[in-house]
């Protein structure tokens, strides 16, 4: 939906296709069978924020995960679970004219609000994308940095989600989860099992920074996972 068909001599379009066909194929046969249940439970989406955006910016939140992730102009930055929009609308001036932000959610109402206040900002790098509970339908290979921020311990089928996340990071793309390290029944996540939830489809682990409150975990993407293969993680 935002890609562009690489120009240039035939073989590298028929590669890009390939790649496509490829992706496709694998996400088809990831839907034909039972993906593992988390064995934790399961945040309910309750509010488009987690906390008061003055209070998140006053401990300057956004600035030091952003500068944590080197974020920076041209890129595209995928906010999953954007809620209210305090990271879309502090990331748009950050990437710029060249770069854009992708408002991800699955919530109707909490995107249309969040396209509403974008347009009172005249921001114009944003994208919006109404995803699936397991699904985040992002565009293929676009995405430089997928942010999942204090919305992770409210993902129905985490492995799914994140199996299928795969297909919109570029080749050195990264996802980073911003969470509380409490059991998931208390909206948060503990970190060693994040680790391992996320490592079982295919990720590997980077880093892991201590905020205040909670943590960054940064992965990027490793050796393909067979679907079939994943087994769900205890808490």
């Amino acid at each position: 939906m935002y890609g562009a068909v690489a120009s240039g001599p035939g073989h590298r379009y028929g590669t890009g296709m390939h790649r496509i066909i490829a992706t496709a194929l694998l996400l088809l046969s990831s839907a034909a069978f039972a993906w593992p249940q988390p064995q934790r439970p399961v945040s309910s989406i309750v509010s488009p924020t987690w906390a008061s955006e003055a209070s998140r910016e006053a401990a300057g939140e956004a600035a030091s995960v952003m500068r944590l992730l080197n974020v920076r102009a041209g890129q595209t930055v995928a906010d999953i679970g954007a809620g209210s929009g305090y990271y879309t609308m502090r990331l748009s001036p950050v990437v710029g004219p060249r770069g854009r932000v992708i408002a991800q959610d699955i919530v109707p109402k909490y995107l249309n609000q969040l396209k509403a206040r974008v347009r009172r900002a005249g921001l114009k790098n944003v994208r919006f994308v109404l995803g699936g509970e397991n699904d985040p339908r992002l565009p293929v290979g676009a995405v430089d940095t997928a942010l999942l921020i204090h919305m992770y311990h409210e993902i129905a089928q985490p492995y799914e989600l994140l199996y299928r996340l795969r297909a919109a990071l570029k080749p050195e793309g990264r996802i980073a989860v911003v969470d509380l390290d409490r059991t998931s029944g208390q909206h948060g996540m503990p970190r060693a099992l994040l680790v391992c939830e996320v490592k079982a489809v295919g990720y590997d682990l980077v880093s892991i920074t201590d905020l205040k409150p909670g943590y960054l975990a940064v992965f990027r993407k490793g050796p393909a996972t067979n679907p079939a293969a994943v087994r769900a993680c205890r808490e």
